[in-house]
């Protein structure tokens, strides 16, 4: 994967993106998530990866100052028209390179960006970098188990999968040791597909 093919990719992905990543069994774990976080008034949120705002809709706090990016203009641009009448700044922004001051955010959002962009490392890096010293790193994607070893299948797969713009195979652990000096996990646990897609809070170590 990189960044111009992805470009390429969520241009076919942007019409059909809801029917799949925004109902049925995506949709009610969004839910889920979005219940249980209460973000504090006038908080800055950032939403990583935004995509067609799929996390948007389920935010029940209107007093917040909200910066959604996607490297995709055409994913940005169904974001864009369902939320034509609110103060929410869409920026078209690579997740791993954001033009974005340090600790500017309150919270930071991403939801199923992680195991699509090029450098799922940098791209934590980047969300770590412009968090706040109390903030909180909210995560939904989908990740190998710490133990799980990659079949001969999956291995195969893995690259092929990878041109439709997903890694099947990464795992968080592995991104989370580089950075565990200096952040802590707050919440780990499986929200969907017993346990493929995990709901993950992070917050700096202070």
């Amino acid at each position: 994967m990189n960044n111009s093919w992805n470009k390429v990719i969520y241009k076919f992905w942007s019409p059909i993106y809801d029917n799949i990543f925004n109902s049925h069994l995506f949709l009610d774990a969004r839910k889920r998530i979005f219940e249980e976080i209460h973000f504090h008034d006038n908080a800055k949120v950032l939403f990583v990866g935004v995509g067609t705002g799929a996390d948007l809709e389920l935010i029940k706090n209107l007093d917040l100052e909200i910066t959604a990016i996607d490297i995709s203009t055409d994913m940005l641009k169904k974001a864009m028209g369902k939320y034509e009448n609110t103060t929410i700044n869409f920026l078209e922004m690579d997740a791993q390179n954001m033009e974005l001051d340090n600790e500017s955010f309150d919270y930071i959002v991403g939801s199923l960006v992680l195991s699509v962009v090029p450098d799922a490392n940098q791209c934590l890096q980047e969300m770590i970098r412009v968090l706040k010293g109390e903030g909180k790193i909210i995560l939904f994607d989908k990740f190998i188990s710490k133990d799980e070893r990659l079949s001969l299948p999956k291995k195969v797969l893995r690259p092929i999968i990878g041109l439709l713009g997903t890694d099947i195979g990464l795992r968080f652990e592995d991104l989370f040791s580089r950075h565990e000096m200096n952040m802590k996990i707050e919440e780990d646990r499986p929200i969907m597909l017993n346990g493929m897609y995990r709901k993950i809070i992070i917050s700096k170590r202070i």
